[in-house]
């Protein structure tokens, strides 16, 4: 049985605690929503807990196909437990479809389909409001190496081929998503963060309206059941573990 020990970080969205086995860290999903970056802030009931069911389950079944990722397990409520690693302060994201900042920064044709899917750096830090970085930049800085952007592009890939056949089985389409990948103390590179409407872009195949964050982005209705929609058709129709 592992143990909670002492809070080591607050993010917008989860709180990370040490263990009593040092290569595990516990995770608690907040019941939290931000936008902008933290600016727009508002506590939401249930939230913490849809977030941890919608990532346990894709994690699972992420990790039945090979792809190496920090989840151990989730816990009851809002808590699951995690391999530690150290994070590569980047965040990758994967475009689809034209949308979001990318419709407004090219005057792209929203939901335009983008091929091949486009590849996006960001610089993980609040401070600078986490700004778009190229791969030069990245390595001339000295944050990553070459080599580690590589994998981090062909595991996204991975991760963007499953989870677009995974939703589009639940008349789901993946329009864009973020991952964050960290190292394992062996140095074996995982799939760490969360698998949730948080760092995804979903709309129902049927009707395009959204199934993600950008409810609470727009102010378009309350986030829980457009979570438990999410959760409840993945459930509806599980994937082999």
């Amino acid at each position: 049985m592992v143990t909670k020990g002492e809070l080591l970080y607050v993010g917008k969205a989860k709180q990370v605690f040490s263990t009593d086995n040092p290569e595990l860290l516990w995770v608690h999903y907040l019941d939290q929503a931000t936008a902008l970056n933290g600016k727009k802030k508002v506590i939401i009931d249930g939230k913490g807990t849809l977030n941890l069911q919608i990532s346990g389950l894709l994690f699972k079944e992420l990790s039945a196909t090979g792809v190496p990722t920090h989840f151990v397990q989730d816990l009851d409520g809002q808590d699951m437990l995690v391999r530690k690693a150290k994070m590569v302060p980047l965040e990758a994201v994967l475009r689809n479809f034209a949308s979001g900042h990318f419709v407004t920064k090219f005057n792209a044709t929203p939901m335009m389909k983008l091929d091949p899917p486009v590849h996006e750096f960001y610089l993980k830090s609040d401070d600078l409001d986490d700004p778009f970085i190229n791969d030069a930049q990245v390595i001339a800085l000295g944050i990553s190496d070459e080599e580690t952007l590589a994998a981090m592009k062909r595991m996204t890939d991975t991760v963007n081929t499953w989870l677009s056949r995974r939703f589009a089985e639940i008349g789901i389409t993946l329009v864009d998503f973020k991952l964050e990948f960290g190292r394992l103390a062996d140095g074996t590179l995982v799939l760490a963060d969360e698998l949730s409407p948080d760092n995804m872009r979903l709309v129902d195949a049927d009707t395009g309206l959204s199934l993600d964050k950008d409810v609470f982005r727009k102010d378009a209705g309350p986030l829980t059941p457009v979570y438990a929609e999410v959760l409840n058709r993945l459930a509806a129709h599980p994937q082999e573990v």
